[in-house]
């Protein structure tokens, strides 16, 4: 896609910052391994080779190589980086609620809240997106398909247990809706081809999954589950002011594998924060897109938990298995 194209290139022209002063220093032969659990091209995946060259700026020696390991909605990814060593030579990405809600529906090789978190970056709202041509043009028509039609509705998701199908199960219920036809995909940058080629009757991905698609008049959104209006979509009414009490969507950010020293920590919560303070970082994230929430370090894990909670009491009355 263009715009992903376009933002790969222009990480490179970002003012780096100036080198933090340390006490260690990455060497220089060792590359740094940045895991991403999703596909390249979606916004996990472009937000880290975003990131990560200003977080390289401050840090002599450190090298990152942003390596995709997909598979099974994220866990493949995340299992990789939370059994590394934790010695600085392996990060990852992740998303949550899809982080804390993997291991409630599957057994997995890691612990949801055992992670170093390091920061927090994107906060992107979810959404529904329908083709430009769909007979879909309110939110309203939605709700009263699918309760016409029931079991006969379709709708794309970037996986079972993502921000996407947790969204999607919270509008059934505020709707009172039955159950739509789930079909997951490994990530966004599958998913839209399909939704394009009319072969599902919405996507519930986020916001600026699709923005550019939006802007250029093939894709709608019907509505954005932000708590208010994102300004990359201005003229989208947001689920509350439609009368659903729906706010969800993708907060995307770096953790490293648990216990990780001390020192290291430091060293990249300070790496990380100038990062994403950079002028640069800022204007380009505005240009390409990505709605920034920056939490660093005790921050970013208050947040997960607080995820991490609600979800189990939602599995308790709503599970989504399969």
């Amino acid at each position: 896609m263009t715009t992903r194209r376009a933002l790969l290139a222009g990480a490179g022209v970002l003012a780096a910052p100036v080198p933090l002063r340390a006490q260690a220093v990455w060497p220089a032969d060792k590359p740094v391994e940045i895991i991403v659990p999703f596909p390249a091209g979606g916004g996990v995946d472009v937000m880290t080779r975003l990131v990560m060259p200003l977080v390289a700026a401050q840090i002599p020696g450190f090298r990152p190589v942003v390596v995709n390991r997909t598979g099974a909605a994220g866990q493949i990814g995340l299992e990789a980086t939370f059994n590394s060593p934790a010695d600085g030579y392996v990060l990852g990405a992740t998303t949550i609620p899809a982080h804390n809600a993997i291991p409630l529906e599957r057994q997995v090789r890691y612990r949801a809240m055992d992670f170093t978190f390091l920061c927090n970056i994107v906060e992107d709202a979810n959404c529904f997106y329908v083709r430009a041509d769909s007979p879909f043009r309110s939110l309203q028509d939605v709700v009263n398909a699918a309760k016409a039609r029931p079991g006969q509705i379709t709708y794309g998701t970037t996986g079972i247990g993502s921000d996407d199908h947790l969204f999607m199960l919270a509008f059934e219920a505020a709707a009172g809706l039955q159950p739509l036809v789930h079909v997951p995909f490994a990530g966004a940058a599958p998913l839209i081809p399909q939704l394009l080629g009319g072969n599902m009757d919405l996507a519930a991905i986020n916001v600026n999954d699709a923005i550019q698609l939006k802007r250029e008049g093939k894709l709608r959104i019907l509505a954005q589950a932000a708590a208010r209006r994102q300004p990359e979509a201005g003229d989208v009414p947001t689920f509350r002011e439609l009368g659903f009490d729906v706010i969800a969507g993708a907060s995307r950010g770096i953790v490293a594998p648990p216990g990780m020293p001390a020192p290291v920590v430091a060293r990249l919560e300070a790496a990380f924060r100038n990062a994403i303070n950079d002028e640069g970082f800022r204007r380009e994230a505005e240009r390409q897109f990505m709605p920034l929430r920056p939490l660093i370090g005790s921050d970013y894990k208050a947040f997960a938990q607080q995820v991490d909670d609600n979800l189990k009491r939602l599995w308790q009355v709503r599970p989504w298995r399969g």
